[in-house]
């Protein structure tokens, strides 16, 4: 094994990473700010990735407008969610939520079942992204390229967004003491059905994202929510920065599991969440 090798694999793991930040990221945003831990959350993610199959490879749609569309039609459906679903649920204990959570899975599952059909469905790569670049001697994809930048960008944005600007403020504000907040005149209830949008379209965002490279099938989010848990446990609960981190950590050691160790591939990630909780339980940006 060759070190050029390990890196094209480090580079690999990068862009699976990204597909999981999407995911954890809206994961981490409704816990830090709702409380609410949604294991519907992957999900979103499938009908996302659906959404954009259906537009980009059935209707003929561009790719860049399926994913817009895509995107905004899963925020609509998350701000729902939160109004007639969730909204009910903050006040009682962890565990109403995630037997409502549970039971939406199945309930989307069994939907995507009806309106797509459970064989794995992937279009092709859109034409402005295909072809390779070469890395170290080999090709890889000029997708993954693109998938890699669009994940660290709106990491970016994100951070700017809840540092920099107003609404990023208020946001924080709801979520260090929503009673406080409430009594300074600030619209909790809007807060967090804008807070729980955004949370749906980043995982919207990951799915429709990875329709050309990835397969879709109804059960694409369930395995998926998995991974981001473990993330979202490893970085900490509620810690964006975690999330990123972890995302990074799990995509790499998942891609150089799959070369060196292909059979104890999830051992590895799940160890390495072993060894986080054992060695500082709140994760490594937790508090």
């Amino acid at each position: 094994m060759t070190v050029e090798n390990l890196i094209f694999q480090g580079l690999i793991g990068l862009s699976l990473a990204m597909y999981l930040w999407l995911v954890s990221a809206g994961l981490t945003l409704a816990f830090g700010v709702l409380g609410v831990l949604n294991f519907a959350h992957g999900s979103l993610y499938m009908v996302g990735a659906y959404l954009a199959y259906t537009l980009y490879g059935r209707l003929g749609f561009d790719f860049g407008v399926s994913v817009v569309l895509a995107v905004l039609t899963v925020g609509v459906l998350g701000a729902v969610m939160e109004r007639l679903l969730f909204r009910p649920m903050y006040r009682l204990d962890t565990a109403f939520q995630l037997i409502l959570t549970f039971g939406l899975v199945l309930i989307f599952s069994d939907l995507a079942k009806l309106i797509w059909g459970g064989l794995f469905v992937i279009p092709p790569v859109p034409a402005v992204f295909q072809g390779t670049v070469p890395v170290l001697g080999r090709s890889f994809p000029v997708y993954n390229i693109f998938v890699i930048g669009a994940g660290i960008l709106v990491a970016g944005v994100m951070g700017l967004v809840l540092e920099r600007t107003w609404w990023g403020k208020t946001v924080r504000a709801a979520a260090a003491d929503r009673e406080m907040a409430a009594a300074l005149g600030l619209n909790i209830s809007r807060v967090f059905v804008l807070v729980f949008a955004a949370a749906a379209m980043l995982a919207g965002l990951g799915g429709a994202f990875s329709i050309p490279v990835r397969v879709v099938d109804p059960g694409t989010g369930t395995a998926l929510i998995v991974q981001a848990f473990i993330i979202t446990v490893i970085g900490g609960l509620g810690n964006l920065r975690g999330a990123f981190v972890g995302s990074l950590l799990v995509g790499v050691l998942s891609a150089y599991g799959t070369l060196l160790f292909p059979v104890f591939e999830l051992f590895i990630i799940y160890l390495l969440m072993a060894v986080v909780l054992l060695v500082k339980p709140e994760g490594l940006f937790g508090r």
